[in-house]
C-alpha cells in the first residue's frame, strides 16, 4: 500500500464494547493522524461499539450471521457492506466472528487485527488465560494483517506486558489492553500516514 496525501479510509469491525473503536476514533480526531473513520460494522445489534459510534457522527451497519442460509452468504453480504465505503484498511477491532474467502479476496493484505497474546504463542480466545496456565513471565499483544488462519497473519507490530505473581486472568488481560490500545492507535496511523509493504511474512512501512 502506498502512502498516501490524504486521509486513509477506516472501517472498524466491532462485536462488543468498542474500547479499541474508541481509540481509534479519538485518535482520528487529530488531523495529523491521516485517516479517518468512515463506518462501523457489527456481527450484533444493541452494542456497546454501535453507540460509540453513533455518537461520533460514523455510519453504521449490522451484519449478523444468524440472518443468512449459511457463513458464506453472511462473509458476502459483510464484503459487500464493507465495500460500499471504499476502505482503504479494515480493522478487526474486538470483531468475534472469523471472515472468510469472499472477504479475504476483496480486503486481503489490508485488514488488521489485534490478538491477546504475543504470536504465534497461544491464538484463539483465550490467550491470557493460556498464558497463565503455561507459566510465561512475558505476554502481550501483537496486531497483524488478517490471513485465512487463526492470529496467523504478518505481524505489524508487539508489545510485551509482564506476567505478575498475583495476576489473575482479569487483571493480566486488563493489562494487556491497554496496551493494546496504545499499539493499535500507533500503528494503524503509521499505516495510514506511511503506507506498508508485505513480504515473506514482513510488514515493512514506506518511510
Amino acid at each position: 500500500m502506498p502512502s498516501r496525501s490524504r486521509p486513509a479510509r477506516l472501517v472498524v469491525l466491532v462485536s462488543g464494547s468498542g474500547t479499541n473503536l474508541q481509540a481509534l476514533l479519538d485518535a482520528c480526531a487529530d488531523e495529523a493522524y491521516g485517516a479517518r473513520v468512515v463506518a462501523v460494522g457489527a456481527d450484533r445489534s444493541d452494542i456497546e461499539g454501535l453507540r460509540r459510534a453513533d455518537r461520533a457522527g460514523v455510519p453504521t451497519f449490522v451484519k449478523r450471521v444468524g440472518d443468512y442460509a449459511n457463513r458464506d452468504d453472511w462473509d458476502r453480504v459483510l464484503t459487500r457492506s464493507v465495500a460500499a465505503f471504499e476502505p482503504d484498511i479494515v480493522v478487526l477491532a474486538g470483531f468475534m466472528k472469523l471472515v472468510g474467502p469472499a472477504f479475504m479476496a476483496e480486503f486481503g493484505g489490508r485488514t488488521v487485527n489485534t490478538h491477546p497474546a504475543l504470536s504465534p504463542s497461544f491464538p484463539g480466545m483465550s490467550g491470557p488465560a493460556d498464558a497463565l496456565a503455561y507459566g510465561v513471565k512475558v505476554s502481550g499483544c501483537t496486531l497483524f494483517v488478517v490471513d485465512e488462519g487463526v492470529d496467523t497473519g504478518p505481524i505489524v507490530a508487539q508489545t510485551a506486558v509482564p506476567v505478575l505473581d498475583d495476576d489473575d486472568v482479569d487483571s493480566l488481560h486488563e493489562r494487556i489492553k491497554v496496551a493494546e490500545r496504545a499499539m493499535l492507535t500507533e500503528n494503524v496511523g503509521r499505516m495510514a500516514r506511511e503506507g506498508f509493504t508485505i513480504t515473506d511474512r514482513k510488514v515493512r512501512f514506506n518511510r
